[in-house]
């Protein structure tokens, strides 16, 4: 059993801000100053109205953030799941690979002053009460102990590829964001050129308008998976440099608590309350 499941708080306030922002994102885009037009000289009196009006700038069209993200058409929708996604797995993986949350030096403390003393059922006891990867994998060698050095080896071994496979699980996933978001986007790219095409087939060049909707999706599209897949490669790739170096960690700490073990002087030994199920044959 996993003793650190992600925390299901943590996704339902992510989704609360992204959609805050997205409600939040009305404010139209301001052009820049550089390139707007100069401001008209003023103009002799004696001319006539007819041409003033004639010489009116051009309406300026703004463009909102959420008016953007609704040209990119429905492969917005997964990209936005997408998104959310790899926020969570981010700030979880974070969480999770943290040398507090993996190995925190208070149990390595407390686990060196049980061993000097050779309390192995103490500590075993406090392996137990305080579940942490280290923790995990210390009560299993201990456990072992009474089966000799290269049972416990191959127990604790076992029980540390347990515990990074749950690191490495949920980080993994990271990686498949990043390589599904810009296929999604890829995806909206496709559509959006049918869709182009097909408005160039049936009303020609003379619809403009139409034609440039279509390319939009198809820029936003692509650009939005580029945009989330970015962020997901390089968290992956530090989350997972970050959770190798958590295991190795704890394989430094395993090295200096069983050195020089007695293992002679506990064979036999059962330590731990575990459950032997392996018994004399009933021909015997």
């Amino acid at each position: 059993m996993n003793p650190y499941p992600p925390s299901p708080r943590l996704i339902l306030h992510l989704i609360a801000a992204l959609l805050f922002l997205a409600g939040s994102s009305g404010l139209p885009a301001q052009d820049n100053p550089a390139s707007s037009p100069p401001t008209a000289a003023p103009t002799d009196t004696t001319t006539p109205a007819a041409d003033t009006s004639s010489a009116a700038a051009p309406a300026v069209t703004t463009t909102t953030l959420w008016q953007k993200i609704l040209e990119g058409g429905w492969v917005m929708i997964p990209i936005a799941a997408c998104s959310i996604a790899a926020v969570y797995l981010t700030v979880d993986g974070i969480m999770r690979t943290g040398t507090r949350r993996i190995a925190p030096v208070e149990h390595e403390n407390r686990l060196k002053e049980f061993f000097q003393r050779g309390d192995y059922v103490g500590a075993f006891q406090f392996c137990k009460a305080n579940p942490s990867p280290l923790n995990n994998v210390i009560r299993v060698g201990i456990s072992l102990l009474g089966e000799g050095k290269q049972a416990a080896q191959e127990g604790m071994f076992g029980e540390l590829s347990k515990e990074n496979s749950r690191i490495q699980t949920w980080i993994s996933y990271l990686s498949v964001i990043g390589v599904c978001s810009p296929m999604i986007g890829l995806l909206g790219t496709v559509t959006g050129m049918i869709r182009a095409f097909a408005t160039l087939g049936s009303s020609g060049i003379g619809d403009p308008s139409s034609l440039s909707a279509a390319i939009g999706q198809v820029l936003v599209a692509t650009a939005s998976g580029l945009f989330i897949a970015i962020p997901a490669f390089m968290a992956f790739y530090f989350l997972r440099n970050r959770g190798t170096a958590a295991m190795h960690q704890i394989q430094d700490v395993i090295a200096s608590l069983f050195r020089k073990m007695p293992y002679e002087a506990m064979a036999g030994v059962q330590i731990g309350d575990d459950i032997v199920y392996a018994a004399m044959p009933n021909w015997v």
